[in-house]
């Protein structure tokens, strides 16, 4: 009655219409294929259907975890965040392309934890569902901060996760904390077979890496040199003999009997949630460089992630490891891998059919996936400001930047003769006509404006 007053169908139709092109129109893309362009749109509206507005039309909400009705007082408030989903991908992209929109999420979540004292996990309609593991709102807050994204209360926030790092009883987000922080590792629980021990850990370790960060930019540097050493101790769970990340039982000894590949089709497996010991393996995207040396040096690494893809222990449809194919840029000599392994991914899961993604959305975390790698840029890590890059899809990609938060108005990606699949590989690049001798680029560079030019080639020698 509020929001239809003296509109027919019609008019309706052609108001939702208007307003999906203008939210679609944050991004234009030219050339690739109508079917490349019909799943890039596709996975953006996906994407932008979570988190949804949850207020009533007269701006009541039901509180977080509570019964009392409060009032968002003109502002919005969003819920469906689906966080361990999300915070890897998700988030960042709405930070650059929809910072609007992420900065009143931000404030939903800190007002989350004002009303019940913790930040959102998995947060539905005003519930805490405690769906997964980890720690995930952390991420979230502190990667949009550090993108640059300051209108919300980042005070309050850092409070809420850092009580959820060093709280050690009773903790909510962290309920095996108190093992963490004293052993460096949360032992498998014998009587609990399937309670995902190395998966919290890794996930406890990012959340502190970008508490770290925070911390960092907000002139706390006892808290940056504190968690900054803690995010890094998923070392005590490499295992020398297996070059795993491998569960501990009581004592520290190594869980036995172990098979890496135990779990690799979303199976229950000890010490690890939704994955496999193969499948975590390289999930320490904040320390790769430690794990590449813990594992032997460069030429192991990348034999270890090539064999991962060519056993099938890569899942496409899970979040953990969604970031290996961009591993490869970490390499010298070895960027091309990314370059090939991401185009054969779009194209083995991503379809313009009723089957066309490879598995749950996940509130669009896998749409998500798909719109970086087809614009030839990925968040690789969340909290570090670096994209890894590889081909785009596309001759032009056309981003409008939000110039309430951004220095600059476009973002252009060109690559000119990218030709079906038969340009992939980088030959050169180029951001505002100066050589980019890297395959990672900054946020803040990009948030300039200006072109990022692909040079591509038929073969990666």
């Amino acid at each position: 009655e509020k929001e239809l007053v003296n509109k027919n169908f019609k008019q309706v139709k052609a108001h939702n219409q208007n307003e999906w092109e203008k939210k679609l129109s944050r991004i234009k893309v030219e050339g690739g294929s109508k079917d490349d362009k019909t799943i890039f749109y596709t996975a953006l509206y996906h994407l932008l259907m979570h988190p949804n507005i949850l207020q009533d039309v007269n701006g009541d909400y039901p509180s977080m975890q509570g019964f009392e009705v409060l009032n968002t007082g003109n502002q919005n408030r969003y819920t469906v965040f689906s966080l361990w989903d999300t915070y890897r991908n998700v988030h960042p992209f709405l930070s650059l392309v929809y910072p609007e929109l992420q900065s009143e999420m931000l404030r939903s979540m800190v007002s989350m934890y004002e009303e019940s004292g913790w930040l959102p996990k998995w947060e539905l309609a005003g519930m805490e569902t405690k769906v997964m593991v980890g720690d995930p709102a952390t991420p979230v807050i502190a990667d949009s901060y550090l993108r640059g994204i300051r209108n919300f209360d980042v005070n309050k926030a850092y409070e809420g996760a850092f009580k959820a790092a060093t709280q050690k009883i009773n903790n909510k987000l962290r309920p095996e904390i108190m093992q963490y922080d004293s052993l460096g590792y949360i032992m498998q629980d014998m009587n609990d077979l399937y309670n995902g021990a190395v998966s919290a850990a890794l996930e406890y370790n990012i959340s502190d890496f970008n508490l770290a960060l925070l911390a960092k930019e907000l002139g706390k540097e006892k808290d940056y040199k504190f968690f900054i050493d803690r995010s890094k101790s998923y070392k005590n769970y490499f295992d020398p003999e297996t070059k795993m990340l491998r569960p501990r039982v009581a004592g520290g000894i190594w869980y036995s009997p172990f098979n890496p590949e135990a779990g690799k089709n979303f199976e229950a497996v000890v010490g690890f949630v939704e994955g496999n010991a193969w499948q975590y393996r390289f999930y320490v995207p904040h320390d790769i460089s430690g794990l590449i040396e813990l594992i032997g040096g460069e030429a192991l690494f990348i034999e270890e992630l090539e064999e991962c893809f060519a056993t099938g222990n890569y899942n496409m449809a899970n979040e953990p490891d969604i970031t290996y194919p961009f591993l490869f840029n970490y390499v010298k000599g070895e960027e091309w891998q990314s370059q090939q392994k991401v185009r054969e991914l779009i194209r083995k899961y991503y379809f313009n059919a009723a089957d066309g993604l490879p598995g749950n959305d996940d509130t669009g975390a896998l749409s998500c996936w798909l719109l970086y790698s087809m614009m030839g840029f990925y968040p690789h890590c969340p909290g570090d400001m670096t994209y890894a890059l590889v081909s785009p899809v596309f001759s032009k990609i056309e981003i409008t930047l939000n110039q309430e938060y951004y220095p600059g108005e476009k973002l252009i990606i060109s690559a000119p003769n990218a030709q079906g699949d038969d340009y992939i590989f980088i030959d050169k690049i180029k951001w505002n006509n100066q050589q980019v001798n890297s395959f990672f680029i900054n946020h803040h560079e990009l948030v300039k404006g200006g072109e990022l030019n692909f040079k591509l080639k038929k073969t990666h020698e």
